[in-house]
């Protein structure tokens, strides 16, 4: 009578695979750049009580966002063309922008496309005023 010895399997372990997968993954997701970040120099100023009035010395003008408009002073300007028809008067007096968000549904993403625009006007102060509830 023949004995024949029952062969066992060695089970295949995958987790040294695993691991690899892991750590690739990982080292792409961190090498990896999936948007591009600027930075904005924000500054602000807290006051007490009443805010400051605007000087009257230079240029002042009301910047209004909502969702599908800017406005300068009343006058639809597209975003492309916002620091073209500030910088257009004169360029030597200082000017105070006030933006005012009009409306909730106006995203941070198109604030901040506002002031990556205006970023580079010369002599020009912000004031940002948040929507009326």
């Amino acid at each position: 009578m023949s004995l024949r010895r029952a062969r066992q399997r060695k089970r295949i372990t995958i987790t040294s695979l695993i691991d690899v997968i892991f750590l690739l993954l990982l080292f792409f997701m961190l090498a990896s750049t999936f948007s591009k970040f600027s930075e904005i120099n924000v500054v602000t100023v807290a006051q007490s009580g009443a805010a400051k009035a605007q000087s009257t010395d230079g240029r002042v003008h009301a910047l209004t966002i909502d969702r599908f408009h800017i406005r300068i002073d009343g006058k639809v300007v597209a975003l492309r063309n916002l620091a073209n028809e500030l910088s257009q008067t004169d360029a030597k007096t200082p000017q105070t922008l006030t933006i005012e968000v009009v409306s909730e549904d106006v995203s941070t993403q198109r604030l901040t496309d506002v002031l990556v625009a205006l970023k580079d006007l010369p002599d020009t102060s912000l004031s940002i005023l948040e929507p009326a509830q």
